[in-house]
């Protein structure tokens, strides 16, 4: 009697869908979203690994002169020509800031022992929102970084490019490349070798505003008419400082 009332109690409630006469699966556990490889690296690795693939196949000679910094070093592809005295090793890599190239130097500034470092970046760091003053400061903790490895190293500073794409932030560029000739003129000698390379100014029109025809569509690179009129009025100036560091 009592088993009759039992079944008659499960099979109600199988009528009433309150219990499955198979046990539901259990479900499979939620796998971990995947994260892109180009995520998880840090920024830049790519390019700082394929300079690395590079030197292990032919390693740059030391007492080379070392172009640092973004795009405008990078899309150099005349350099080692507009430069043909000097040997010359071209490490740019775009849309980097100032502490990106401090943060990669024990990879791709330092093993090359360099007789002298000339470094062109801050505009990204500028447009990324970062201040004059930050800029200058980034710009100290590379000079004393490289410096403290490789105290007779020369360091170079080539001051921002104005530029269509950016004009907007023109007064910040100003204060940025004053600070950071300051900061050379004022500890050149304690610091280390520094100079300040000034090119701003040249790269203006008479009437003092960026001119469209040496840029790029982009109004923010150089085109091949840009790189010619840089390498004019910094050759006068890169030339007697490189060539004044004993060999």
């Amino acid at each position: 009697m009592r088993l009759q009332k039992v079944l008659c109690c499960l099979t109600a409630l199988l009528s009433a869908g309150l219990l499955r006469a198979d046990p539901a699966p259990i479900a499979a556990p939620i796998a971990p979203p995947t994260v892109p490889e180009q995520v998880k690296k840090t920024p830049f690795q790519a390019e700082i690994e394929a300079f690395e693939a590079a030197d292990k196949k032919a390693f740059p000679p030391q007492d080379a002169v070392l172009f640092i910094g973004s795009s405008s070093i990078r899309l150099w592809k005349s350099l080692a020509t507009d430069f043909p005295e000097l040997t010359v090793i071209n490490r740019g890599f775009g849309g980097s800031q100032i502490a990106h190239s401090v943060g990669y130097a024990e990879r791709i500034v330092i093993p090359y022992k360099p007789k002298a470092i000339v470094v062109y970046a801050g505009g990204n760091d500028l447009n990324a929102g970062k201040s004059p003053a930050q800029v200058a400061q980034d710009f100290q903790a590379f000079v004393e970084k490289i410096h403290a490895a490789l105290p007779d190293t020369r360091i170079a500073y080539i001051s921002i490019n104005p530029s269509v794409a950016r004009w907007k932030q023109e007064e910040k560029v100003l204060e940025a490349n004053r600070l950071i000739a300051d900061f050379v003129r004022e500890n050149d000698g304690k610091l280390g070798r520094l100079s300040f390379l000034d090119s701003h100014a040249k790269l203006l029109s008479a009437a003092g505003q960026p001119r469209p025809e040496i840029l790029r569509a982009d109004g923010l690179h150089l085109n091949e008419d840009g790189y010619k009129l840089w390498t004019e009025v910094l050759r006068p100036q890169l030339l007697p400082l490189v060539t004044a560091v004993k060999e």
